[in-house]
């Protein structure tokens, strides 16, 4: 590919030309033959590509307007059980050869350790299906422009109490990707990222409330409409004007789809390679055990078309699978790379970088149907701090949301803590909402769990 930049829009964008899959490829196999004249035994590469436009407004001014891109060459080398990693932004010839000389200097100088080295060869993808995760969106600065403004127009428009914004955004992203090893895996993919999002302050007697929202897709046509975008975001600043504190009590707690991925979150970090073989989780040696009631399962989808979260393989070229990370209630998996995986005298579950399309099937209908099976306690919307312990299971998170009563939302509130155990969480699921969030690499719906500790004033 050449380094220039080539061509122009309508906006007068500069914008470069998007390498090919082959290019990526020719530029691996390069890195892995420089590996092996240097004398590493093994060798990985990735290389990936980037490029997008991005734009915010706020209070219908442009305040960014930004073409990006980006490329980086990394490499692994391995030589008697010890290993060197090193990467770069550059291309040339003698760009790769310092980088791939400096993973094999520091490979001289780290530990040997028998657990590092490539993913086992039976474990590798032997085929690279289509996902369809590759939608460019022929996006020009005026357009993202004038889609920014519409969404924020339409949240300043919900009501007179929306009187400030933070800004709408729109955002494009498209990227390519490669990745070798030198016992012969090849893989490519390309992928792109679409968004548009928006946040308006409400104010009311004094006191202000944030609202934000926002649509991500891999299609630009699987995006919500800029208004409903901004409309959604107004509305959510407006409806917590007039929160208040609530007196401590232990109630049941509904968990919106936004915020309730992260208890399926921190339950992929309890299970992850890391944490297991350190001892640093609070459900090391569960493996087998029942964790959930017996109608949750929770699965990992790694090929569905079109999803965020989807990949034909992991980060070591393993190949990725549908499986159950719980099933009955029974913790049924772990989630490995192949260091973890050797650590633990395991198998790779093909998770290096992450989990893939995780999702809890639901047993309920959606948020208001989940509001009326809650009767009275506290809807969550909103989670603050990061008082979550791995290794204890101990929960305690800033939160705001709404108070429920008989069945129907009563009044927002804020500045409150939620706490519990990780354990208890878990054990006291009592439904998983249809009303799916799937922006990411864990989809879920609302949570409801039977019971937790409120604390206010």
């Amino acid at each position: 590919m050449s380094d220039q930049l080539l061509g122009a829009n309508d906006g007068g964008l500069v914008v470069a030309e998007l390498p090919s899959a082959g290019e990526l490829e020719a530029l691996v196999e390069r890195t892995l033959r420089e590996a092996a004249r240097l004398g590493a035994e093994a060798a990985e590469a990735a290389v990936s590509f980037g490029q997008g436009l991005s734009v915010s407004v706020r209070m219908g001014e442009v305040e960014t307007l930004e073409h990006h891109r980006s490329r980086s060459l990394a490499v692994t080398v391995y030589s008697g059980g010890r290993q060197g990693s090193a990467s770069t932004s550059a291309w040339d010839q003698s760009a790769l050869a310092e980088t791939v000389a400096a993973a094999v200097e520091i490979a001289r100088h780290t530990q040997e350790d028998p657990c590092a080295g490539l993913a086992d060869p039976d474990r590798l993808a032997r085929e690279i299906p289509d996902l369809e995760l590759d939608w460019p969106w022929p996006l020009s600065p005026q357009s993202a422009i004038e889609l920014a403004r519409r969404c924020e127009a339409a949240a300043l428009a919900v009501s007179p109490e929306v009187r400030n914004s933070e800004g709408a955004g729109v955002g494009s992203v498209r990227s390519l990707a490669c990745y070798g090893t030198s016992h012969g895996f090849r893989g490519a993919w390309s992928g792109t990222r679409h968004s548009l999002s928006c946040g308006v302050v409400a104010e009311r007697g004094g006191a202000m409330q944030r609202g934000h929202w926002a649509s991500i897709a891999r299609q630009a046509a699987a995006l919500e409409g800029a208004e409903a975008v901004g409309e959604r975001a107004g509305r959510r600043a407006v409806a917590r004007l007039g929160a208040r504190r609530l007196t401590t009590a232990r109630v049941p707690v509904l968990f919106a789809p936004e915020v309730a991925r992260s208890l399926l979150g921190h339950l992929v970090g309890a299970v992850s390679g890391g944490a297991l073989y350190r001892g640093a989780s609070f459900l090391r040696d569960r493996l087998g055990q029942r964790l959930f009631p017996t109608w949750v399962r929770i699965h990992e989808q790694p090929h569905l078309p079109r999803a965020l979260g989807s990949a034909p393989f992991d980060g070591e070229g393993v190949a990725t699978r549908a499986r159950d990370l719980v099933a009955a209630g029974e913790l049924r998996g772990y989630v490995l790379d192949s260091y973890s995986a050797r650590r633990l005298g395991m198998q790779t579950t093909g998770n290096a970088g992450g989990v893939h399309n995780l999702e809890i099937e639901p047993n309920a209908g959606d948020q208001a149907a989940l509001i009326r099976q809650l009767g009275r306690g506290l809807l969550v919307t909103q989670l603050m701090g990061q008082g979550v312990n791995l290794v204890t299971g101990d929960y305690s998170r800033g939160a705001g949301g709404f108070w429920v009563e008989d069945g129907e939302l009563a009044y927002p509130v804020d500045e409150i803590t939620i706490a519990g155990r990780l354990q208890d969480l878990f054990a006291g699921l009592a439904a998983a909402g249809n009303d799916l969030d799937a922006r990411g690499s864990i989809r879920c719906g609302s949570l409801l769990v039977e019971q937790m500790m409120v604390a206010g004033d």
